[in-house]
């Protein structure tokens, strides 16, 4: 293995964390199928072979023993196949297309992001992360749930363990017993509502949980087990989509100005951003028949990360990759939202949510910017964002 893959073998990943591009830009050039020791899994970093494992899924599945998603979740439509995965995915899927998300979720979306911005309008400057990105998308999917909005400090811990479980490829113990313990006070937590909203009259409640407990075609157990992976989804990857978006145009002052000027712009902003840096960086897989791989065989019981973060700079799909276009003709074609069976389910409610909170953000606070000075990040391989970042404007 390590003549074989002397770039897997060698890889760091601290390195990776810090700054996985120019790695996984080598990676894709000689070795795009290349075996990477400190982790035990595959990395697969070319557009073409990564499109082609995740629409495989009579080669490659999501959910198996060897799955961080199963082990810490629990069965789900993320770790189905086939007709099971369809059901599930079905229940969920009217409420997170366009009308839906703009016809009910987009007006609550700016109300919360106007909330979160009263708190510090007259401030002048603010942690944004702290204050504002990491707060909107929990308050978002307690809407979406019909929570009380008192859960948030809780959600919010929650959140934080599932975070760290779910990149724990190396399967410390200790991130993982915090990890299912989050999950099971997750599971007690939505179950408590169920209870509670089938005692009720729902002919008044558009909430997730209610539609789903009127449709009646998922159990208790399956409405939980698939509460878990929406909000984890519908949080890390906003939060990341803000700060990103407007790291991005902070180190791109041309783009910042032309959205300044025509806000029917930022769509494709956030659209490129998830492409040149995007929230989530990988889409793992795990193998269940003997397959080809470009020139690399692969066994059952392998697995597999398809690096979205290369694909996504692959040079033969997109010209000059490594630079922020605002106007890229291409950005549609990128897989920051995966691609085959397992899209993501929440992309459109994930772009909605960006694109109000930073319209809301540069409408509302003249002068708004980032000080790229005290932005700390983006970092990490798996979920990239900026950890930290101030914001300044003229109160």
């Amino acid at each position: 293995m390590q003549r074989r893959f002397p770039l897997g073998h060698a890889l760091v990943l601290e390195e990776l964390e810090r700054d996985p591009y120019p790695v996984l830009a080598a990676m894709r050039e000689r070795e795009p199928v290349s075996y990477v020791g400190a982790l035990g899994i595959w990395f697969v970093t070319r557009y073409d072979l990564s499109r082609e494992i995740l629409h495989d899924v009579e080669s490659f599945v999501v959910g198996t023993s060897e799955s961080l998603v199963q082990d810490i979740f629990g069965t789900h439509m993320m770790t189905l196949e086939g007709e099971q995965h369809r059901r599930q995915r079905a229940a969920h899927q009217a409420f997170f297309m366009p009308p839906s998300v703009r016809g009910i979720l987009e007006p609550r979306i700016k109300v919360l992001a106007d909330g979160l911005i009263d708190a510090f309008l007259d401030a002048g400057k603010v942690e944004l992360r702290e204050h504002f990105s990491s707060r909107l998308p929990v308050q978002t999917m307690i809407s979406l749930f019909g929570l009380d909005p008192a859960e948030e400090p809780v959600l919010r811990r929650l959140y934080d363990d599932f975070e760290m479980a779910l990149a724990n490829f190396t399967w410390d113990e200790q991130v993982r017993s915090r990890g299912k313990a989050a999950a099971a006070e997750f599971h007690q937590l939505i179950g408590r509502y169920l209870q509670s909203l089938r005692s009720r009259d729902l002919s008044d409640d558009d909430s997730l949980l209610s539609a789903l407990i009127k449709a009646g075609d998922l159990s208790g157990e399956e409405i939980t087990h698939n509460a878990i992976i929406i909000f984890f989804g519908g949080i890390s990857t906003v939060d990341a989509l803000i700060l990103n978006t407007l790291y991005a145009l902070e180190r791109h002052p041309d783009a910042k100005a032309e959205i300044l000027e025509d806000r029917s712009l930022l769509p494709h902003a956030i659209n490129e951003t998830v492409r040149w840096q995007g929230p989530v960086q990988s889409a793992t897989r795990h193998v269940v028949r003997e397959v080809q791989v470009g020139e690399v065989s692969l066994k059952p019981g392998d697995t597999v990360n398809c690096m979205l973060a290369a694909a996504n700079r692959d040079p033969a799909v997109f010209d000059s990759p490594d630079q922020f276009d605002l106007h890229r003709a291409d950005t549609s074609r990128h897989m920051g939202f995966a691609t085959g069976p397992h899209h993501c389910l929440g992309s459109h409610l994930a772009r909605a949510e960006a694109r109000i909170a930073i319209e809301q953000l540069l409408q509302r606070l003249p002068g708004f910017s980032l000080d790229l000075d005290r932005v700390d990040g983006p970092v990490g391989y798996e979920f990239r964002q900026p950890r930290s970042a101030v914001a300044m404007w003229n109160p």
